[in-house]
């Protein structure tokens, strides 16, 4: 063991557990599940209860997946997919800073997952105890394969953006 995996098990730690109370959040926070389902709905997701119990269980998922070391790039590709869906449907349109609701904050989430997916879970983990660590570029790979891919099955299968309302209509009300 060296200062490397003291350092990647502080960024599961803190990344684990942003994830399970982000999830919590969406669960039992604010809005409960139909405030969350709303807002998903909002964005253009369709099936809004759905959704929000997709992301409730991914985010807690992949976060204690990180904090435990299992199954490394897989937990690092829900996070990238979950912060890849938000950075795209919820704050692109907000540009980059997270004060005026950007993607700054997803884009750093879904930036430090993939580096874990890379780098591994380091020696303080489940995947070392069990010999079953994938790091460097087969880690990376699949953190960010399966991430961009779940974040385009997601789109694909649910996201249906209403057509924005011209000037025209706007006008006929």
């Amino acid at each position: 063991m060296d200062i490397t995996d003291i350092a990647l098990l502080l960024l599961r730690l803190v990344v684990g557990a942003t994830m399970i109370a982000h999830g919590v959040n969406h669960w039992i926070g604010g809005g409960k599940i139909a405030g969350t389902a709303g807002w998903f709905s909002g964005l253009g997701l369709r099936n809004g209860v759905l959704q929000a119990w997709f992301s409730v269980i991914t985010e807690i998922g992949a976060g204690a997946l990180l904090i435990l070391g299992l199954l490394t790039p897989l937990a690092a590709a829900a996070v990238i997919s979950v912060m890849s869906v938000a950075a795209l449907l919820a704050h692109r349109k907000n540009g980059f800073f997270v004060f005026k609701d950007g993607y700054e904050y997803v884009l750093v989430l879904a930036v430090v997952s993939l580096a874990i997916g890379i780098l591994g879970p380091g020696w303080l983990s489940v995947d070392h105890a069990a010999g079953i660590e994938i790091t460097g570029w087969g880690g990376g790979a699949i953190a960010l394969g399966v991430g961009v891919l779940a974040t385009a099955g997601l789109l694909a299968t649910f996201w249906r953006p209403q057509a924005p309302k011209s000037e025209s209509a706007d006008a006929d009300s």
